[in-house]
């Protein structure tokens, strides 16, 4: 998706995400779009045939740069423990500059938007997991990580404290430093995940 969607496209999604962050789902129609673009309705409809088209774009865009960036990481032979940071940290610097894509994740009412959109959104969270379970059975094998809870259930506490901070931040209207309290996380799993 990120090679095939165009230079227009991008600007349509990337404005449906500053709606999204100022004003959320309610607020995000056509008109409202158009207007902030200065477009025409119909020149939206040249590149989107909805609403809901623009918002699995936007969300579609986000796993791919995602996959995009993780690979890149897992490229660079890091130990285990500094991949694990890195792999959060990338996420909390490419959001706190890209607060739009964190709206569109969490936003409340999103999710029953439709079936499409739900299902964008579970993608990304797999992607996610595809690139955090490698580095937690590794840990676990090198006897980095603690093998007295299953590499699922591992996975499913990191994600979920992962998760939880960007929902906070999110509520906040992004008021606390994600980068700072972000590693403050990563430093607790490390200490709660990690063999003594």
């Amino acid at each position: 998706m990120t090679n095939t969607i165009t230079d227009r496209q991008f600007e349509i999604i990337e404005a449906a995400g500053k709606i999204l962050t100022q004003s959320g789902v309610g607020g995000l129609t056509i008109k409202n779009l158009a207007k902030e673009m200065k477009f025409s309705e119909s020149a939206i409809y040249r590149h989107f045939s909805s609403k809901e088209e623009i918002i699995v774009s936007l969300l579609e865009y986000l796993a791919d740069n995602m996959n995009e960036r993780f690979t890149l990481l897992s490229e660079n032979e890091l130990e285990i423990e500094d991949h694990f940071v890195a792999l959060f940290q990338n996420q909390f610097r490419f959001f706190n500059a890209n607060q739009h894509f964190v709206v569109a994740v969490f936003s409340d009412g999103l999710l029953e938007e439709s079936d499409k959109i739900n299902s964008t959104i579970k993608k990304i969270m797999h992607i996610k997991m595809a690139h955090l379970k490698p580095i937690i059975i590794k840990g676990q094998q090198k006897q980095i990580f603690t093998s007295e809870i299953p590499t699922e259930n591992l996975i499913h506490i990191v994600m979920g404290a992962m998760r939880l901070e960007m929902y906070k931040w999110r509520v906040a209207n992004f008021e606390f430093d994600i980068i700072e309290s972000g590693n403050n996380v990563i430093n607790s799993l490390l200490k709660l995940i990690k063999t003594r």
